[in-house]
């Protein structure tokens, strides 16, 4: 443990350190995928179409690898805070390379010979149909393997400190897309506009690039762990205790993402200015709880840290903090957002009646946020504690139970429209919130350390 102990302890990073760098890192990918929607808007309709449809099943692909990533992230923070050996650190992420892997070239082979009959459950135009067959043959077949190593990688980066590595190689990745977008879509140069094959080539090639970076970057690293020369040696109650944990919180994203198409179907049937309003409300949105899936992350590395160090009372204390200053910081930007609204709006549409529910909706994503930034930052120390389940559990039924029926109820059987659907939204993301400050005030999970 020489390399380690020479170092600072990972504990000791600040929450800032740790925090901003994840803040920044989702700041950008959602700056570039607005703009890869943009050009090729500009391109065409079509090929946005068939893109966007196939955008979904890249999300749930990645949200297979993070199932491996996440439970990886979790065990290796305790395991580092508990100062465990070189040879117990490296298990854990071999354990996970061998899992991720195998699981990417197993995708690969299902979507290249699954996705013609994926794509015939769908009444699309040929040129529709055609777009997202490119698109997600060459990103998402191809680009698997590469989408599942850069996951774990950048994981495993952050884990030990290295957050603004991992930014890092995210912007090469999103300077290399943009990039290629450009030459693929306008013929600069004199080149041949290869449409959308050119658009996924290039996200192919940003792919590639940042997993060799990340490898680079590790095997540079003196301190991190990482040497898959005996990985067939490495213990079997690894790779449980990685899916132990990781399995739940894929369901627990899963669960959360389906229940948000259910909401949204309920939306298609109140017209198309309530779904138009629905999109620019979540666009406009989601520039403000990064903050708080940064600083969730960074909580729940940090947890981890102290957990495993056998320190659960400074953890228990430093997260109220954590909290407040990430709920603050949340409130301060959909508020300042509230007071320039119409300016921000006028970015997406003119007319009157989609701007006036879009108002609507920003107002009431003030609860939203607040409850957001609650459910982020909590659920990231339960997690990072080891508390896997009960905000699993509680996180599930309460999509369901709580966001899906009072949308239903509100929306629908109240005649409130989008306005009532998001309503449930605050209500479910702000009674969760509560819920989870009072299980780590219980404080049951301190009882739940992944270390023997």
């Amino acid at each position: 443990m020489a390399n380690m102990t020479s170092k600072s302890s990972r504990g000791a990073l600040s929450m800032f350190q740790l925090a901003l760098p994840l803040v920044l890192e989702q700041f950008f990918r959602i700056l570039v995928s607005s703009a890869d929607t943009i050009m090729l808007s500009s391109y065409s309709d079509k090929a946005v179409a068939g893109v966007g449809l196939m955008a979904q099943y890249v999300f749930f692909l990645n949200l297979l690898f993070s199932m491996i990533a996440t439970g990886t992230s979790i065990v290796l923070a305790q395991y580092i805070g508990a100062k465990k050996s070189k040879e117990d650190l490296n298990s854990i992420a071999s354990a996970s390379t061998v899992m991720i892997i195998q699981l990417g070239i197993f995708m690969t082979i299902l979507v290249i010979f699954g996705l013609r009959f994926l794509l015939a459950c769908y009444t699309l135009e040929d040129s529709v149909r055609t777009a997202a067959y490119e698109y997600f043959i060459i990103f998402g077949g191809i680009g698997a393997i590469f989408n599942a190593l850069n996951i774990l990688q950048s994981a495993i980066l952050r884990c030990y400190g290295y957050t603004k590595q991992a930014l890092y190689v995210t912007l090469v990745a999103n300077i290399i897309n943009v990039v290629g977008n450009a030459l693929s879509l306008y013929g600069f140069f004199g080149l041949p506009i290869l449409g959308v094959k050119g658009v996924a080539g290039a996200s192919l090639i940003a792919a590639i690039v940042s997993c060799i970076l990340l490898a680079i970057i590790i095997r540079q690293k003196s301190d991190i762990c990482y040497n898959l020369k005996g990985w067939r040696k490495t213990p079997k109650h690894f790779y449980k205790l990685i899916l132990k944990v990781g399995i739940p919180t894929a369901s627990e994203s899963l669960s959360y993402n389906v229940s948000q198409i259910a909401i949204m179907a309920m939306i298609s049937t109140l017209g198309t200015a309530a779904m138009s309003a629905q999109v620019y409300t979540r666009t406009i949105c989601q520039y403000v709880y990064i903050v708080a899936i940064g600083m969730g992350a960074a909580c729940q590395i940090k947890a981890g840290y102290y957990v495993g160090a056998q320190q659960s009372e400074i953890a228990y204390k430093k997260m109220f903090g954590y909290s407040l200053v990430a709920t603050a910081v949340s409130l301060a930007m959909i508020s300042l957002i509230n007071i320039f609204s119409n300016p921000m709006i006028s970015i997406f549409t003119t007319a009157p009646e989609v701007s006036s529910i879009v108002k609507t909706l920003l107002r009431l994503s003030i609860l939203v946020e607040f409850g957001r930034s609650l459910n982020l930052i909590w659920i990231g120390g339960l997690k990072g504690a080891g508390d896997i389940r009960f905000p699993v559990l509680y996180g599930m039924c309460s999509n369901w139970g709580i966001m899906v029926f009072l949308s239903w109820l509100l929306g629908l059987q109240f005649g409130w429209g989008v306005a009532g659907c998001w309503l449930g939204i605050g209500l479910d993301e702000t009674t969760r919130g509560i819920v989870m400050i009072f299980r780590w005030v219980s404080k049951r999970w301190m009882t739940k350390s992944l270390i023997n």
